[in-house]
């Protein structure tokens, strides 16, 4: 897409959006001033100089001529056709254009879907807003639109990000080769329906390694791929840099998970109401608003490619979010305040959702635990950590494989903390494998923060223990390893 000149940005519309020709009815295409075709008031004159708002639209369930309202907390919007659920804005935007087409954007995007949650629609627009703007960016994030079943608005999300992005591309069909190939300077915006065709089995996915790796490069940028490319067989790199969406039934490949902005779709409720999504009618009014986003943001290149928006979350959490909120920094109103609480919202559901990450910080937090209501010994057997891990009812490890855990699936979760069982000498002079608590000490202090660091050797052997989010359920009130009192066992578990 080209860069529209200051005069075109500038220029109010002076046409309304086509209608559409319905057959066996007068011809009504022909444009007509907007002044001729709208009876609203005007607007208040700090309003009409910092926003140009759309034209007027007709809406289609009620009848009555209108506009496409912002969904704002001071605007509520409750007429029929319109969307239900937390999609209102805190109230506060400053009446600037940034604000202004972010905030007509939300409500474009609110008028066909209903998003999970306001921090989800949030996070939609300014991944929308950032495609204007990837020459700037650093890493092209992702956004994974994934439900549990059909028909939670997935696709219907797709068509309209396909009338606002920058440039999209569907991938639908195409081949990892066309795909590097049309990727330029400039990139375009992938969109993918029905990525779980592509990734969902593991004979699919193996067949669509290619795809996944060029989804993984693209995130960043100087991540070429190479190729044999003529009769010479020339290697050949090609750019693989590029935005996406990716809409599918049940979650991605875990590296373009955590390469995303992942929004969660739900089937709407029966008291949700949305406007279908009609190509002829809508597509014109939504290419409108892109081009007016274009034209904010592609004379803000530079400028964007020189922040270093503060952030709430670090690492690549942090790398998938900057584009997102150095807009609505660009933006400025309510938008910087909103973007970050969407960063902090949607990240946290996702840690959270990986299941094989939240299983090894749970175990190292479990173990804690064990530690804790013993009283922090130096040493636990192997046998003692597994009986007293089983003993939590609430706890997964009764149920982990085909017989609970075990010693070897304990070594498993373990293993990459850098912590495995030895044989250990126990002071009642028996030799048996098992842990020291000092192998813990630097994981617990790098992935469970709620722990503090075990205090160095002091005239206390034992220190007081630290807070124990994790209980667990030993039915004696004692240390769960031996069922003995906490304050009468032996130190050593001897």
């Amino acid at each position: 897409m080209q860069p529209m000149t200051a005069a075109v940005r500038d220029a109010p519309p002076a046409v309304a959006w086509p209608p559409v020709t319905v057959p066996g009815q007068p011809d009504r295409t022909t444009r007509q001033p907007l002044a001729e075709l709208t009876a609203e008031p005007k607007p208040s004159a700090a309003r009409s100089a910092a926003v140009t708002g759309p034209p007027p639209v007709t809406d289609r369930l009620t009848g009555t001529p209108g506009r496409l309202t912002a969904v704002t907390d001071r605007e509520p919007v409750t007429a029929v056709g319109q969307p239900t659920g937390p999609v209102g804005p805190p109230a506060g935007d400053a009446l600037s254009e940034g604000a202004d087409l972010l905030t007509e954007l939300r409500s474009a995007v609110a008028r066909y879907v209903v998003m999970p949650s306001g921090e989800a629609l949030d996070a939609v627009t300014l991944w929308v807003a950032a495609t204007h703007l990837q020459p700037a960016w650093q890493h092209a994030p992702r956004l994974a639109v994934v439900g549990p079943a059909k028909r939670c608005g997935k696709s219907r999300l797709l068509d309209v990000l396909h009338d606002t992005v920058h440039d999209p591309f569907i991938t639908v069909n195409s081949t990892p080769a066309a795909i590097f190939r049309s990727i330029t300077e400039q990139p375009p915006t992938l969109l993918v329906d029905e990525a779980d065709t592509i990734f969902g089995s593991v004979k699919v996915a193996e067949k669509n390694e290619e795809m996944r790796g060029l989804l993984n490069s693209g995130h960043q940028r100087n991540r070429p791929t190479t190729r044999v490319v003529g009769p010479e067989h020339k290697p050949t790199k090609f750019r693989t840099f590029a935005m996406a969406a990716l809409a599918g039934i049940g979650d991605l490949p875990d590296t373009i998970m955590d390469r995303a902005v992942v929004i969660r779709m739900r089937r709407r409720a029966p008291g949700e109401k949305v406007l279908p999504f009609r190509s002829r009618r809508d597509t014109p009014q939504l290419h409108n608003l892109r081009d007016r986003l274009a034209g904010w943001l592609v004379p803000l290149t530079d400028r964007a490619a020189s922040m270093e928006p503060v952030m709430p979350v670090e690492d690549r959490a942090a790398d998938t979010w900057e584009p997102l909120v150095a807009v609505a920094d660009l933006a400025g109103g309510s938008w910087p305040q909103r973007a970050r609480q969407a960063c902090r919202v949607l990240t946290a559901q996702e840690e959270g959702n990986d299941q094989e990450a939240a299983l090894a910080i749970r175990i190292l937090a479990d173990i804690r635990a064990v530690f804790a209501a013993c009283g922090d010994p130096a040493l636990l057997s192997t046998e003692q950590l597994l009986a007293a891990l089983h003993a939590d009812s609430e706890a997964p490890w009764r149920e982990h494989g085909s017989h609970g855990l075990t010693a070897r699936g304990l070594q498993l979760l373990l293993k990459d903390f850098g912590i495995g069982a030895a044989n250990r000498r126990f002071p009642d002079r028996s030799q048996r494998r098992g842990f020291a608590r000092h192998q813990f000490a630097d994981a617990w202090a790098r992935y469970c923060p709620g722990w503090r660091r075990p205090q160095a050797a002091s005239a206390d052997p034992h220190p007081p223990a630290p807070p124990v989010p994790v209980q667990v359920s030993t039915g004696t009130g004692g240390c769960p390893a031996t069922g003995r009192p906490a304050s009468g066992f032996h130190p050593y578990l001897a």
